[in-house]
């Protein structure tokens, strides 16, 4: 086949996971803490931006049959696409955490009740769930997540407001009986509110629970997209997610019932760094992570879903799969050796993890998926310019490399840090034009600052993942990675205080 045409029907995959949720099952790399996953051992799982979190939520909702023979019921608490479900709470959030952790708590009862409804499942304890939840607004026939979550949140501040939201006993007309009408309340009633119908969230949790048990069932609740439901406004991210914990850890105490929170690790660590008290006692979680086997892994199983190049050139999929040698041996035979060639250059894909690492030195899927597609765009415009094709089975020239470069730095650059993190905008940007390396001194003269201040900027940034801090405590230097340097016109080296700038 001609090398453009079959260029032009090779693909790589989407780098958002959402975008290919039918394609993730032959993508997916199932490592041993995706098999803890799945047997319901992990609660948490957290990743770096574009690590995988979201693919491994996909992957889990589209198996959700497969849960459910096994008397899992898989609850998504979040919209899978478009707005978020929680970007309402943010023009007017709770005002304390004690709101926040009982919206919380309301919410995902409420979806689990809704669950129990939607399957008519029996028990003698269910209108205990159902007439206190309809009385209050928060079960109705159609589940509307987005109608949900505000019912919710109106509940929780009168909760804590008012200490009681008031409901009274009723007599059907029909039949003559009494119908439960609970007043869901913040603290544990007395004798007296009991025998009223008073009731609390987490004795209403307590009674799902019991009534799962009941029927040999289990409930996952899937909470994934929370960085980007407040995302424009970190302080209350900070609490969103501080409630969510303490909500996880009094729910965790009822075993039908199971939390199962995506969460960005820069995240979590920015949650942690003024004290969560919850956080030292979960131990039921996982941080994703990608070394070259796993990664390598992962192209070449996008490598063979490209039906077409199994066809061209008789690719056995199964048993590459099978073997870690051949799969090495695959990506050779239609990438280059080296990318830059020479004894001490790195083979091509170390250099494709290097250049997609942050200041951490972790590279997520993403950037690589990206940069592979760049690569891929970058071969077809050169072949069509006239460019001939590499020799054998070789489908990209090592020259399309580098020019693929610029396109991911610059997604990185804007769409995820000047994004998310706007206040560091400003100091990100002087770097434009710089050098490479830069020291407390050279930052201090670059951001007008004094030098105690520029190494605190210069520590924020190393958490982000802009700085690698290279050196000793004496002569520290901050190092820029190639995932930045593009976007940022850097220039190779190291910077010095009184450098004059041309």
């Amino acid at each position: 086949m001609n090398r453009v045409e079959l260029l032009k029907q090779v693909s790589f995959g989407e780098q958002v996971a959402e975008d290919e949720v039918n394609e993730l099952a032959d993508y997916f790399v199932e490592t041993n803490q995706w098999d803890r996953i799945v047997a319901g051992k992990i609660d948490i799982v957290r990743g770096e931006k574009g690590g995988g979190k979201s693919a491994i939520y996909a992957l889990l909702m589209s198996k959700a049959d497969d849960f459910f023979d096994k008397s899992i019921l898989l609850v998504p608490a979040e919209a899978t696409r478009g707005q978020t479900v929680f970007k309402d709470l943010a023009a007017d959030p709770p005002t304390s955490e004690t709101e926040f952790v009982t919206l919380w708590k309301l919410y995902i009862v409420t979806l689990v009740a809704q669950q129990l409804r939607e399957f008519d499942v029996k028990h003698d304890r269910i209108n205990e769930i159902y007439d206190p939840l309809e009385e209050a607004g928060l079960l109705e026939k159609q589940l509307n997540l987005r109608s949900l979550l505000r019912a919710a949140q109106d509940l929780a501040r009168r909760i804590v407001k008012a200490e009681a939201f008031q409901g009274e006993l009723t007599i059907d007309p029909n039949t003559g009986a009494h119908t439960y009408g609970g007043k869901i309340v913040l603290r544990e009633p007395s004798k007296d509110q009991k025998l009223k119908g008073y009731i609390t969230v987490d004795h209403l949790i307590e009674v799902v629970d019991a009534v799962l048990a009941g029927n040999r069932l289990n409930v996952w609740i899937l909470l994934d997209r929370l960085d980007v439901a407040f995302q424009d406004n970190h302080q209350l991210e900070e609490n969103a997610l501080r409630a969510l914990i303490r909500a996880y850890g009094d729910i965790r105490a009822h075993p039908q019932i199971s939390l199962k929170i995506f969460l960005r690790e820069d995240i979590w660590k920015r949650i942690g760094a003024t004290g969560m008290r919850e956080a030292s006692h979960i131990t039921k979680y996982v941080v994703l992570d990608w070394n070259q086997s796993t990664l390598l892994n992962l192209v070449v199983r996008r490598i063979l879903k490209n039906d077409v190049l199994v066809k061209e050139f008789g690719l056995d999929k199964e048993q590459i799969l099978k073997d870690a040698s051949l799969q090495e041996e695959l990506f050779y035979r239609f990438f280059p050796q080296q990318v830059e060639q020479g004894p001490q250059k790195s083979p091509t894909f170390k250099w494709l993890v290097s250049r997609c690492a942050d200041g951490t030195k972790r590279t997520a899927p993403r950037e690589l998926i990206h940069l592979l597609r760049s690569i891929l765009d970058e071969e077809i415009k050169q072949l069509e310019r006239g460019r001939p094709a590499p020799d054998g089975d070789q489908l990209f020239d090592r020259s399309v490399f580098k020019a693929a470069l610029p396109v991911v730095s610059d997604a990185r650059l804007h769409t995820y840090l000047y994004a998310e993190y706007p206040n560091e905008k400003d100091y990100v940007a002087k770097l434009e034009g710089q050098r490479t390396e830069q020291t407390p001194e050279s930052l201090a003269e670059l951001w007008g600052m004094s030098r105690s201040a520029a190494a605190t900027k210069a520590a924020r940034l190393v958490e982000l993942g802009i700085f690698e801090e290279r050196g000793t405590r004496e002569q520290t230097s901050y190092w820029v990675p190639f995932l930045y340097r593009d976007a940022l016109k850097m220039v190779q080296g190291r910077a010095e205080a009184d450098e004059e700038e041309n």
